[in-house]
């Protein structure tokens, strides 16, 4: 579409949002120490006392497990193969099922696939964008063996509910809480409320380290497992276990943090409080902003918990205003703010799943001897995911620091802008 009409004049906002970067000197002088120091990696792959890290790798999973109150921290490399340790060290294979949101980025059911087992995606509540624990028992079977659940953009899941469908069906539960660093459930930190949490380090999270991830849990099995599946376990099995005449069925790889990511992602950690606060601050200041505005909604927040605002997220009702979401996103846009829409396609639609390939001439794990019934992945199965991708959701990165409560008064000031003007954006509309 060519640009609106009505928006040809100077827009409300007339400099670019700032790139959100919290690295400073601190993490700048931790790396020089490292440099300074040796090793640059201080894990070997075979049994004894560097099996299990450097220095500056095991001081973070100490703080970890310090801040989160838990007994088990094991360090990744990424957030994405923490997650395909979490599966792992719960004894998930082929043949076994884990349900899981298909609103999230690909590597959350890939971790399940890794471990030849099948991801089966539930609906999400339209409110806070996480799983729905109607939807959640609704596919528990036979093969069902734990719950992945997402919390997404910075909120968290209703685990009161999960959690007890976990216990009546004897399932365990993952929480991929990338997004939710910091975040709580009615007072619990999110991460600690399942069996495993998963937190990631990429660059465009609230802490972060370029690349890396962190598993934390209070089962010393599922910590060993975690630990062997990020450093080449099955080669060590025999020098760890050997006494003991204990053999711990298990294949790794490569998923080591390095000393540097390590070192940097420890003075992050001790900005995560205040790094949060700084999101949750202009959060609220615009939650607040926006009820004046009854055709977009704002997330829902479970009463005495705390929403950590990775992205905020609002739905778009189209027909309480009358024009189109990508037209509202048209006219922000020449206001100076962008938006993005829809978040995520819902995994079960793109092709690996569609076609059930993800290795050439084999279907497997989706049919296999081990698993002869078939998961349903048709367009359908998850409607209010794919209302919010395909019709309502909105996601913004303008609570991030160092936007300041005044740029927010400017987008509001030009989504006001935009409701006035909503008739000749329908003639706009028609015309186009």
């Amino acid at each position: 579409m060519d640009k609106l009409a009505l928006f040809k004049g100077k827009p409300i906002l007339k400099e670019s949002l700032k790139f959100y970067n919290s690295i400073g000197k601190k993490e700048e002088i931790a790396v020089a120490r490292v440099i300074k120091g040796w090793p640059l990696s201080g894990f070997v792959g075979v049994a004894g006392e560097y099996f299990l890290g450097g220095k500056y790798v095991k001081e973070l999973e100490k703080l970890f497990k310090k801040y989160f109150k838990v007994k088990y921290a094991v360090s990744f490399n990424s957030a994405s193969t923490a997650l395909q340790g979490a599966v792992a060290a719960l004894g998930i294979g082929p043949g076994d099922e884990v349900i899981t949101s298909p609103y999230t980025m690909s590597a959350t059911a890939s971790a399940i696939l890794f471990n030849n087992a099948l991801p089966v995606f539930a609906d999400i509540e339209e409110n806070s964008f996480c799983l729905n624990p109607k939807s959640i028992e609704k596919n528990i079977t036979n093969k069902t063996k734990a719950i992945l659940v997402v919390n997404l953009f910075g909120n968290s899941a209703n685990y009161d509910l999960i959690s007890g469908i976990a216990k009546k069906y004897k399932l365990k539960i993952i929480e991929d809480n990338a997004q939710s660093p910091g975040g709580t459930y009615k007072g619990k930190l999110t991460g600690t409320i399942g069996d495993i949490g998963v937190f990631s380090f990429n660059f465009h999270k609230v802490i972060q380290c370029g690349e890396g991830g962190m598993l934390i849990t209070n089962n010393k099995k599922y910590a060993l497992r975690a630990q062997l599946v990020r450093n080449h376990g099955e080669v060590v099995i025999d020098d760890l276990y050997f006494d003991k005449k204990i053999y711990e069925p298990i294949l790794g790889n490569n998923y080591r943090l390095t000393e540097i990511l390590a070192a940097i992602a420890i003075e992050q950690f001790k900005k995560l409080d205040k790094l949060n606060k700084q999101r949750i601050d202009l959060a609220n200041y615009l939650t607040k902003k926006l009820y004046q505005f009854d055709w977009l909604v704002p997330s829902k927040i479970f009463e005495n918990s705390k929403h950590v605002y990775y992205i905020y997220p609002f739905r778009f009702l189209a027909k309480k205003i009358g024009i189109k979401r990508a037209t509202f996103v048209k006219a922000i846009k020449a206001e100076g703010f962008s938006l993005s829409v829809g978040y995520q396609k819902p995994l079960y639609l793109i092709p690996a799943y569609q076609k059930k390939e993800i290795y050439p001439h084999s279907h497997f794990p989706f049919i296999s001897k081990e698993y002869p019934h078939k998961v349903s992945y048709r367009k359908g199965i998850c409607p209010v995911v794919e209302r919010m991708y395909e019709k309502e959701l909105l996601t913004t990165t303008i609570c991030q620091p160092p936007t300041t409560k005044k740029t927010l008064d400017l987008f509001m000031k030009a989504i006001k802008k935009i409701e006035e003007n909503v008739e000749s954006l329908k003639e706009y509309e028609r015309k186009n």
